[in-house]
């Protein structure tokens, strides 16, 4: 799969010149309103000097409700430079149609828009209708057509009242990202915290006892070398199952489980803006082999996904089967991102494949969209022993 990400997620800021120009995009297709005030430029209505400096005022709006929007949407605000500049953009759009004329007042929409899109719910809430009280003062001033100035208030109210909307959306997606992350660093933290309880628990009494009969042992050593002898033997037995206890219990914290690393998938999916559809309930009994197998398979599967696949959705399936082999443990994963497009495949897949091969698995992959070739379809199949008839 490739490396590099095709979308911006949403609160997300962009990090490339790619996701720079992709949100550049999406905002300047509503610069399409902005074509009155354009052909009444190039219609010649005006004397030069009034086209020339209504050519540079518009450059001045467009350039500032860009910087303002593009900048401010997901962003803590500096209250004072924000609302200054859109009491800027107000005077500009005010001045612009007083002298220029109707198709003017389509930039009162657009101070609409950037009030929404940049201040408090609360402060918006009054100034969105304010900002269109005005455009129908200024409109019924002049020699306006009144079908164009009520055309204008529509889009001016519902335009401003839906950038509120949209930037609470991504305000709110910005703060459940961040609440994931604190859960994530807390979890991390008491997974610490247990660690060194289990650790303490395991080696305290053991390293207690091993210093009481070392100081026994030295003690017995110049008079009673053979009870010396035998309390050195205890030490080393003591040891020797502390040892056996240590790696018990690391070998414990570091083998994956399926319920663990489902559970991370879903996280990792919805954090990165994936839809993600992963089972909540998994078949018992499985053995302990082939679960941590199919544990780090899914692991790196979903970080692929994540990380190259540009994908907007996808899918986990685990269930057993009977094959013509014997029953196994099939796992999918399914995305409907670009696809292999003919790459090699890389470590994650040859460090699947060589997991596999110590239990007898299979790995296959094929596109998820067959017509098109694209997405990825990464389907694990692992052999089960005979126990497990209360799958069924």
């Amino acid at each position: 799969m490739n490396d590099d990400a095709t979308f911006v997620g949403i609160g997300r800021p962009p990090t490339d010149r790619r996701q720079v120009a992709v949100k550049l995009l999406w905002i300047g297709i509503w610069l399409a309103f902005m074509s009155a005030p354009v052909k009444d430029l190039l219609d010649g209505n005006h004397t030069p000097w009034a086209t020339a400096l209504g050519a540079l005022g518009l450059v001045v709006f467009v350039g500032t409700y860009l910087v303002l929007v593009f900048r401010h949407t997901s962003k803590a605000l500096d209250r004072r430079r924000v609302g200054t500049t859109i009491a800027f953009l107000g005077a500009l759009a005010v001045a612009l149609s007083l002298t220029l004329g109707t198709p003017w007042l389509v930039l009162f929409v657009y101070v609409s828009v950037t009030v929404g899109a940049t201040l408090p719910l609360r402060t918006a809430g009054w100034l969105i209708p304010a900002v269109t009280a005005v455009l129908v003062g200024i409109g019924l001033t002049g020699d306006h057509p009144r079908e164009i100035i009520t055309a204008l208030v529509v889009p001016a109210l519902l335009g401003g009242f839906a950038m509120t909307g949209v930037r609470q959306m991504i305000r709110t997606t910005i703060e459940l990202r961040e609440a994931r992350a604190t859960v994530a660093q807390l979890a991390a933290n008491e997974e610490r915290l247990r660690l060194a309880r289990d650790l303490h628990d395991l080696l305290g009494h053991s390293l207690s006892l091993i210093t009481l009969k070392s100081e026994l042992a030295g003690r017995m050593l110049p008079d009673h070398p053979e009870q010396a002898a035998l309390q050195v033997a205890d030490i080393e037995q003591v040891s020797r199952q502390a040892l056996v206890d240590v790696r018990s219990a690391v070998t414990g914290y570091r083998r994956p489980t399926l319920p663990g690393e489902l559970a991370g998938a879903r996280t990792a999916l919805a954090a990165a803006g994936i839809t993600a559809d992963v089972p909540a309930d998994l078949p018992a009994d499985v053995p302990e082999q082939p679960e941590e197998v199919l544990a780090w398979a899914l692991r790196e599967a979903v970080t692929n996904v994540v990380r190259h696949s540009g994908a907007r959705r996808c899918t986990v399936a685990l269930a057993p089967r009977q094959t013509l082999g014997g029953r196994v443990l099939e796992l999918t994963v399914a995305d409907d991102g670009r696809g292999t497009s003919g790459t090699k495949p890389g470590n994650g897949l040859t460090g699947i494949t060589e997991r596999l091969a110590t239990v007898h698995g299979t790995m296959t992959t094929r596109p998820t969209d067959a017509r098109s070739g694209k997405g990825f379809t990464l389907t694990l199949s692992v052999p089960l022993g005979s126990g497990l008839g209360s799958w069924e």
